[in-house]
């Protein structure tokens, strides 16, 4: 039996983007409980280049060589013993963490989506169809953002007319959860650089801020951006009572007369990828996609997600020879 090759963006050992390449190595096979997907598209997430750059290597002992890629959208090609939920020519999108995160408690662990196959374990709320009228690249930016909005949002407890900070308010996720807070009556003022006051207020902002140049007494800030131990100035943001939520690491402290919390959704308690499907099928949830790649052009991607700033997603297309 012959088995199928692919190319894959491989880390050979711990560096930047630009040391990887694109390879051709074998594919990976569906185990029990796993099934095999045809990669059409990827969106990229910091822990694509922060994982195998080293920066949680005390943390995580990343093995190599190593495949990068947490959200996909593909189609099922090959199911492993006991798969019953999804079969083969499944249109599918979700997301999934390297398999060194095991640790971590995710149910949702792969091979690497950037790559023209990947496994993925079966049985995780994490993965769903595809419905039509969400299109690939649509899909493959969806997963990390869509879940991370709906935890936030979740969490938040927004009620109509209170006033919400975002800061980080022009990535993936804050282009995503700007109209979901205006849908629950927030009046959000939103952080942006000069020239893309236009951009954050198409999306619900009623107003715009600068970095550390927060409004005062806000009723709840959520932190997109900035890592969990710089949180001083958004917490002075936040009135007595009020509360701060941030999706960073490290964890952030506790802030005096404010609740905080990291909303980090590890096993779908807010919902899953079959709850991200249903509200962007019903326009409730989208992504916004800055830029898309050709995948001979994935480690430009790559480079750029890590140096450049960005308004929404990077996609990558994966085109399969198969």
């Amino acid at each position: 039996m012959v088995r199928l090759s692919m190319q894959a963006v491989v880390a050979r050992r711990y560096g930047p983007p630009e040391e990887h390449a694109i390879e051709e190595v074998p594919a990976p096979e569906p185990g029990p409980g796993q099934l095999q997907v045809r990669i059409a598209a990827v969106s990229l997430n910091p822990a694509d280049v922060r994982l195998p750059a080293g920066d949680f290597r005390d943390a995580v002992d990343l093995p190599f060589p190593h495949i990068p890629g947490n959200d996909f959208a593909g189609t099922v090609t090959a199911l492993g013993a006991g798969v019953t939920r999804f079969a083969p020519g499944d249109e599918i999108f979700g997301f999934a963490t390297p398999r060194a995160l095991r640790h971590m408690g995710s149910s949702s662990l792969s091979t690497g989506a950037l790559a023209e196959y990947a496994v993925f374990e079966a049985d995780t709320p994490f993965l769903a169809h595809r419905p039509d009228a969400v299109g690939i690249a649509q899909a493959a930016a969806l997963p990390t953002v869509g879940l991370t909005a709906r935890a936030l949002l979740a969490t938040a407890g927004i009620a109509p007319g209170e006033r919400v900070l975002v800061v980080g308010a022009t990535g993936g996720v804050g282009t995503a959860v700007l109209p979901l807070l205006a849908a629950a009556g927030a009046h959000v003022v939103a952080t942006a650089r000069p020239g893309e006051a236009d951009l954050v207020r198409s999306l619900g902002a009623a107003g715009t801020a600068g970095y550390d140049e927060y409004p005062s007494g806000v009723d709840a800030a959520l932190n997109l951006v900035l890592p969990g131990d710089r949180l001083g100035p958004v917490a002075a943001a936040v009135r007595p009572g009020g509360r701060l939520l941030t999706i960073t690491f490290p964890p952030p402290p506790a802030f005096d007369g404010i609740d905080v919390r990291l909303v980090l959704d590890m096993e779908g308690r807010y919902g899953g990828m079959a709850e991200v499907a249903a509200d962007a099928a019903a326009g409730r949830l989208r992504a916004r996609i800055d830029r898309e790649y050709a995948f001979p052009d994935a480690i430009t991607a790559l480079a750029d997600f890590a140096r450049r700033h960005k308004t929404g997603k990077l996609v990558v297309r994966v085109r399969s020879r198969a």
